[in-house]
């Protein structure tokens, strides 16, 4: 309950460094205006010199070295066989002859999709299908590139390659709400960021998967609505339901379960694996070089204890080989973010009251702690085993900042980006070179060519985003930081609207998210609702103050800061917002009278929290998609900040927007999608049926047949103006 992505450039066009005249404009918020031109997604190849991008029509090699030298890979409009217009992306093969096109992408959840894939060869210039079967999921290359496996209608099947194509189903039990093969359930997609569950062998030899049996698991029906071709076909079959299987809190998950497959003799095997079946599987991976060891990732279903076992997957013989335990929970980066390279893996932990990383070898021994201090590490680029050095973006630099670093073998350190702000790096194949995104909050991404010192190879020009964001007043954000009656500082920024001083106090809007780890205070251009802190913004027009602050629970600083809302969600976090309030309704320019906060999912939760804590500081509200009571909320993610309903039956009852809403201040607008598979419309009818009971009068709207981000243009500027108008009629 993250991240809006940069709109490619082509990149073998320079930026463009002209001033381009924008309005602000709710349009101008929303169509891309201001967001960071970017490379798009980069795959590095082999060689440690080069690198794919795409347009959607080509594909183009780059060097690391010399960025002007490009070669084109492939060409649509010239390649021999199936003719395609576009495509939506690729996949290298290991081998670098071999390029699967991605076509035809149909969304399922958040991450997950079917899509039609292309073989294209590029020795012979030459498209083919992958499969006559129809849409597929997460194709993947077996290491000697002569194999490709996939999902379809939840079975693995295998396509080999040096027989012609030749197309093997390996498993024949996947069947919809009941058993899933090499794909995860909703729940493990959404809470574990995991889509594809299965692995091929070093040797290519075998495929191991995550086998889910999601039968147990409570179904619910979300509603889908059709739209009418005419005006004489509305009938009741407009109105249709789709069933998703939803563990919520306390319910039943998904039983997991690891299985092999000997892709020569054709023989499944189950890993001899023993756990109970609350025991969560978040990922498995082949060891490089070692042909026959699997490393199977368990967590116990409280999160507080991760378990690795390095499993034989002919002789299905598990063998326990580390074990992580936390008084409170386990972040899911420690087994998210676990990298293997050759004979050693690293671990994020946050063991010493920080995320740092942590060298093991292949029998899970410690070999070293390679980061320390107070600071958290924020992503791990990679490991040099011939010299030891860790390559790693972390925040020592500032609390808010995000740069990137290397480690060698004896710990000393080199900070291979300079600017304040949030760099962001992909490395060569070879560590020998990166491609920087720099951006802070007053300036867009800009794109620099480095080498593994931290020298500029070359840089784009400056472009259109960031003279267009400076003339319509983007750039006007301020920091600020206080102290709450407890003694603790939080920090944000706030945007103020011209005129506004002692004189003529202005109104106040909050903008939140408040979840655990999170943070919507930060040192980059990806700021704020959208990209450049750009709808704040155009509220300031509007003539509103905007501040976002970072309450307790959220990320950055500290294991403890972090998990001090444990059992108790909700409660830290809604009390820091209302001192966010009463601090900034104490600055000369702001009308204390006139405050409002809104906020989306977590934030929307956080939103009624807030104006329910007893304190009336808003005036009014906006709660988005908002959880309502964590007993409505999905099991994996409640369970992990609060434990089971039966093991902390008071912090669920403090933890309720439901159970404190006699105490609700000021006039209430909900929003939600229909179809919201993530936080189920369940949430707002139980607590508009509260609200009604209490005798309190709110507004409401729905979107029907759309989703928790409640995308397209259309609606999301439906949305924004009826907040505005909504905000205009209580704090103007």
């Amino acid at each position: 309950m993250k991240k809006i992505f940069l709109l490619i450039a082509v990149a073998l066009v320079s930026i463009a460094a002209s001033a381009q005249q924008t309005e602000l404009t709710l349009k101008s918020v929303m169509d891309g205006t201001f967001y960071s031109r970017g490379m798009g997604e980069i795959t590095p190849m082999a060689d440690g010199e080069h690198f794919l991008v795409t347009d959607g029509t080509q594909i183009i090699k780059m060097s690391f070295s010399k960025p002007k030298n490009t070669e084109t890979i492939l060409d649509l409009s010239t390649a021999r066989g199936e003719k395609l217009e576009s495509f939506d992306g690729f996949i290298l093969s290991p081998t670098e002859d071999i390029i699967l096109l991605q076509t035809n992408t149909n969304k399922i959840f958040r991450r997950s999709f079917t899509a039609d894939y292309y073989i294209f060869t590029i020795r012979n210039n030459k498209i083919e299908p992958l499969t006559a079967g129809g849409p597929v999921q997460v194709p993947s290359f077996s290491p000697d590139g002569h194999n490709i496996a996939f999902i379809r209608d939840n079975n693995i099947f295998i396509v080999k390659l040096l027989y012609n194509n030749a197309e093997v189903q390996v498993t024949k039990d996947g069947a919809p709400g009941k058993i899933r093969n090499g794909i995860p359930d909703w729940a493990y997609e959404e809470e574990f960021m995991l889509t594809r569950a299965y692995e091929f062998s070093a040797d290519s030899r075998m495929l191991a998967w995550i086998k889910f049996d999601e039968s147990g698991v409570k179904s619910y029906d979300l509603p889908f609505f059709l739209q009418a071709t005419d005006k004489d076909s509305y009938s009741q079959d407009l109105l249709t339901h789709k069933p998703q299987q939803y563990p919520t809190a306390g319910g039943v998950n998904s039983k997991v379960s690891v299985q092999s497959f000997d892709i020569k003799s054709s023989v499944i095997r189950d890993m001899d694996l023993k756990i109970d079946s609350t025991t969560y599987i978040p990922r498995i991976k082949f060891v490089e070089n070692q042909d026959n060891n699997l490393f199977i990732f368990t967590l116990n279903r409280r999160q507080n204890r991760m378990e690795i076992f390095s499993a034989n997957p002919r002789s299905t013989v598990c063998t326990l080989i580390l074990r992580e335990e936390d008084d409170r929970y386990i972040d899911e980066f420690t087994y998210t973010e676990a990298k293997f390279y050759g004979e050693n893996f690293i671990l994020q932990s946050e063991r010493d009251g920080h995320r740092h990383l942590y060298l093991y070898d292949l029998k899970g021994r410690l070999q070293r702690q390679i980061t320390s201090g107070d600071f958290e590490v924020l992503d791990l680029h990679g490991y040099d085993a011939k010299t030891g050095t860790v390559y790693y973006e972390s925040n020592e630099s500032g609390m808010y900042d995000c740069a990137v670093w290397k480690i060698d073998a004896k710990g000393r350190k080199t900070r291979l980006t300079q600017e304040h702000g949030t760099s962001h790096a992909t490395f060569s194949s070879d560590y020998k070179y990166f491609i920087n995104s720099w951006s802070d909050m007053s300036h867009p991404a800009r794109i620099s060519f480095m080498n593994q010192s931290g020298k500029s190879i070359f840089a784009f020009p400056v472009g259109d985003v960031e003279v267009s964001a400076a003339a319509c007043g983007l750039l006007r954000k301020e920091n600020i930081s206080f102290t709450t009656v407890d003694g603790t500082t939080l920090y944000g920024w706030i945007i103020k609207p011209d005129g506004a001083d002692e004189a003529h106090p202005c109104p106040l809007i909050l903008f939140q998210y408040s979840g655990p780890g999170s943070n919507r205070v930060l040192n980059q251009w990806n700021t704020g609702f959208y990209p450049g802190g750009a709808l704040e913004a155009y509220m300031a027009k509007n003539g509103y103050a905007v501040a976002v602050i970072d309450g307790r629970g959220t990320g950055r600083r500290g294991a403890d800061f972090k998990k001090q809302t444990y059992k108790r969600l909700g409660v830290m976090e809604s009390q820091d917002q209302v001192e966010a309030a009463k601090y900034l309704g104490s600055l000369p320019e702001i009308d204390a009278d006139r405050i409002g906060i809104w906020g989306w999912s977590y934030g929307g939760y956080n939103t009624l929290m807030s104006m329910s804590e007893g304190t009336p500081v808003f005036k009014c509200g906006v709660a988005v998609a908002p959880v309502t009571d964590w007993r409505y909320y999905d099991a994996p993610y409640t369970e992990r900040f609060m434990q089971q309903p039966k093991e902390n039956g008071s912090g669920y009852i403090e933890s309720s927007a439901i159970e404190r809403i006699n105490k609700l201040h000021g006039r209430l607008l909900i929003i939600h999608g229909l179809d919201d598979d993530n936080v189920l419309f369940s949430n707002t009818t139980a607590y508009i049926e509260a609200l009604i009971n209490a005798g309190i009068d709110f507004d409401m709207q729905v979107y029907p047949g759309k989703e928790h981000s409640i995308t397209g243009e259309v609606y999301r500027t439906h949305l924004i103006n009826r907040m505005m108008r909504f905000f205009d009629d209580n704090l103007k």
